[in-house]
């Protein structure tokens, strides 16, 4: 794994938690599991494409 895709992967992991933090905070929780989950599916689906 080169530089780049470890600075990267750290990048997109902590913009993910603040992601969770916000939406804690916010009381908006549920939502942000359901879009997770939806964006995990889509994610599977395009990949087979």
């Amino acid at each position: 794994m080169g530089l780049f895709s470890k600075v990267r992967n750290v990048l997109y992991t902590s913009a993910k938690t603040l992601g969770d933090v916000q939406a804690v905070k916010e009381g908006k929780v549920i939502t942000r599991v359901k879009n997770r989950i939806k964006g995990k599916i889509v994610g599977k689906f395009l990949s087979k494409l």
